[in-house]
């Protein structure tokens, strides 16, 4: 590992360390999109290899998205992201199947649409933290 590599890993760990709940999923957003880019990297220089590590990591990293949805308190909106959630995992592994750059582009404007939402509530989030 570089020295390069080494900072970036222990910056993560400190930005997750220090992320208050709204944050958190915010990085998870950000490293979704940030393996998806990279998996069209990997595509397009015909490492098959590589592009399905990070697309596995991308579904994975939906997966803990879709983990942290509230149906309590979230109600249609939490059933709407999940069906989307769902979506986009679905979308990520037939991209893959068939190293499909327009399907994953697909994935990233959704990502990215969602994204955009979340961060927009985000000094509403963190009143609600400071609250309760």
């Amino acid at each position: 590992m570089n020295g390069l590599q080494a900072y970036q890993r222990v910056n993560t760990q400190t930005s997750i360390t220090d992320a208050d709940p709204h944050r958190l999923i915010q990085l998870l957003y950000n490293g979704a999109i940030e393996r998806i880019n990279m998996a069209k990297s990997r595509i397009q220089a015909k490492d098959y290899g590589g592009k399905a590590q990070l697309i596995n990591k991308a579904i994975e990293i939906i997966g803990g998205l879709r983990s942290f949805l509230d149906f309590a308190q979230g109600g249609d909106l939490a059933a709407r992201l999940e069906a989307l959630y769902d979506y986009m995992e679905r979308s990520l592994l037939e991209a893959s199947a068939k190293n499909d750059l327009a399907k994953l582009d697909e994935v990233l404007t959704l990502l990215r649409s969602v994204k955009e939402g979340w961060d927009g509530i985000r000094e509403e989030a963190i009143g609600q933290q400071a609250a309760g």
